[in-house]
């Protein structure tokens, strides 16, 4: 019996990668490589634009290092232990972000790493512009404002100040959110994605973004920081890390090599001295010219026709964005016709509640009118019969008179008694034919008021009939059967709107015809001239906000970049009018001036 060979199942250990919103463990073979690890979680997370993009770990000693990619996983100077942890980070940052960052999860890495970084205080961002940026990170979170739904301290566990801010200013924390509400209602509209896009748009103006920083010294032996970044390599002074001192484009580095811990930059003006400086480490020329080099080649790539693979993506991000917008557009008219039908509902219900009350209030009138009719009429009758009983009483009184004067012709003595009886029987007889024709005057009166009455009640009976037929067809009696058609006849009109909208937007999202492109540019053209107004409205705010905070204001708890930033902002400098002023001058003339520091 010939023997089983069994093949041995290759030896693998776990890695953890983190993102700034996603944590992946995986299983490697011992011989993967950095780049196999890398791909790996670029197609995990649906990531093309991986130019930008690393994997950051602390080594054996402590210090924060990048994966190399060529190398074998294993062979770097990782930590022991397992899982290994890795920080999936942006390595090299755009020079424009609008123009360069072509997908969406590209751009969120982006501004979730940039929003980090301005939290943690490793980008200095001024108080009035770090509310306008939390402004925008509270849109990109929950959306469009609606008073309705967030209440006052729906942003209290939502961490959007930098500490440095917060401690800055004696203002609570109910105060800091009514002014970060106060600008992210002018957001309304704005998408997850174009929020994120304008909050990356305001940071890459700030001095410390998308910078690397490194201590170094010269050859004075002169304390001082190195800072790398897309546009190239500046030089700080140790006090200050805004402002840099001298500044040397990528497009005048020739070559870029280190020896041990000097490190040495040739520039293209061969003329030129070149620009020598010493790290505290060998590891930091390393990290140095890794940055270095990858910065460079970015910086030559945006100056060449995008590759066939750029090119594909562009064209793919266009589509997308052009289907995007017929399909914001179609959920936007979707959105209006609700509101309306709801609109009109309210209104056909207040209507109805209208209506219900006015003939309420007729049928009220009916039975008042009615009830005063029987009382008029009961008033009535008993006039009638108190005059039919005065009138008897008037001839009882007037036979009564005659009777004593008729006694009177008997005895001539009771004739002056009689006449004085007489006297009061007329006195009497006058009152009551008053009274009876007082009391006649009240029932007519009272019968005239009975005419009246009934008057009312028919002409509240025939409001009563004009309401039931008015135009809208509401029958009191079955308001609410009516009132449910009527709606569902809205609902009716409703979807078949939509109907005719969702395939027109098919339609055109299908054919893109030269309509739609047009249309769109249009509409691009539209959204440009509104950002030019927003943007202005914006800046007009934050004048105000800042004026506004500035009087609560803790002056001791300044920090040394507050104060610089207030000096740069007194001059009238700027990130990019700083660094044009310190590009001025020949290559030679900066590196003379380098020594100097």
């Amino acid at each position: 019996m010939p023997w089983l060979t069994l093949k041995r199942a290759p030896k693998t250990f776990d890695v953890r990668v983190t993102t700034m919103d996603a944590e992946m463990e995986f299983s490697l073979e011992w011989k993967s490589t950095g780049r196999h690890l890398f791909d790996l979680v670029c197609r995990t997370i649906g990531l093309r634009e991986t130019w930008y993009f690393g994997l950051q770990y602390i080594d054996k000693k402590g210090y924060t290092a990048w994966l190399k990619f060529d190398r074998k996983v294993r062979d770097q100077d990782l930590p022991h232990e397992e899982p290994v942890n890795f920080l999936f980070m942006a390595k090299f940052y755009p020079e424009a972000v609008e123009e360069e960052l072509i997908q969406e999860i590209t751009q969120h890495l982006f501004f979730l790493q940039v929003k980090q970084c301005i939290l943690n205080m490793d980008i200095y961002c001024p108080p009035e512009a770090s509310v306008l940026l939390a402004s925008y990170a509270v849109q990109a979170k929950y959306g469009d404002y609606d008073r309705s739904v967030y209440q006052p301290g729906f942003l209290c566990n939502d961490d959007l100040l930098p500490q440095r801010v917060l401690d800055q200013y004696k203002m609570t924390p109910q105060m800091w959110e009514e002014r970060i509400v106060g600008l992210y209602a002018d957001h309304r509209g704005m998408t997850r994605d174009e929020a994120e896009m304008e909050y990356l748009k305001i940071a890459q103006d700030l001095e410390m973004y998308g910078v690397n920083y490194f201590h170094i010294k010269n050859k004075k032996d002169t304390d001082l920081w190195l800072g790398v970044d897309a546009l190239g390599v500046n030089v700080y002074e140790y006090n200050n890390r805004l402002t840099p001192k001298i500044s040397f484009p990528w497009s005048e580095i020739r070559n870029i090599s280190f020896h041990d811990k000097r490190f040495v930059i040739k520039p293209v003006d061969k003329k030129a001295p070149d620009f020598v400086f010493f790290a505290p480490k060998l590891r930091v020329n390393k990290l140095v010219l890794e940055l270095c080099v990858g910065n460079h080649e970015l910086f030559m790539r945006r100056r060449k026709l995008d590759s066939m693979e750029v090119q594909q993506m562009k064209a793919q991000a266009k589509e997308e964005k052009a289907r995007k917008q017929i399909e914001r557009a179609r959920l936007l008219r979707e959105k209006q016709l609700r509101e309306e039908a709801v609109r009109e509902k309210e209104e056909l219900e207040r209507k109805l509640q209208l209506f219900q009350e006015e003939a309420r209030m007729a049928n009220d009138a009916l039975l008042r009118s009615e009830e005063t009719a029987d009382l008029l009429a009961e008033k009535a009758k008993i006039a009638e019969e108190e005059a039919m009983l005065l009138a008897q009483k008037a001839s009882e009184a007037e036979q009564e008179m005659n009777r004593l004067q008729v006694s009177a012709m008997r005895s001539e003595e009771e004739k002056v008694v009689l006449e004085h009886r007489v006297r009061e029987t007329e006195l009497i007889a006058l009152r009551i034919a008053e009274d009876s024709e007082r009391r006649a005057k009240e029932a007519e009166e009272l019968k005239e008021q009975l005419i009246k009455a009934k008057e009312n009640e028919k002409f509240a009976k025939d409001k009563l009939i004009e309401l039931t037929r008015n135009p809208l067809n509401f029958n009191y009696m079955t308001g609410d059967a009516l009132t449910n058609e009527h709606l569902r006849e809205l609902d009716l009109r409703l979807d078949h709107e939509l109907t005719l909208s969702m395939d027109s937007g098919d339609n055109n999202c299908e054919l893109l015809s030269d309509n739609d492109v047009e249309q769109l540019s249009r509409e691009i053209e539209k959204e440009r001239m509104e950002y030019m107004e927003k943007s202005k409205h914006l800046q007009e705010q934050l004048s105000e906000l800042k004026k506004e905070i500035e009087v609560l204001k803790d002056e001791d708890k300044e920090t040394q970049y507050d104060k610089l930033h207030n000096i740069n902002v007194e001059m009238g400098e700027t990130k990019y009018s700083t660094l044009k002023r310190i590009k001025a001058g020949t290559a030679k003339a900066r590196v003379a001036f380098f020594e100097e520091l």
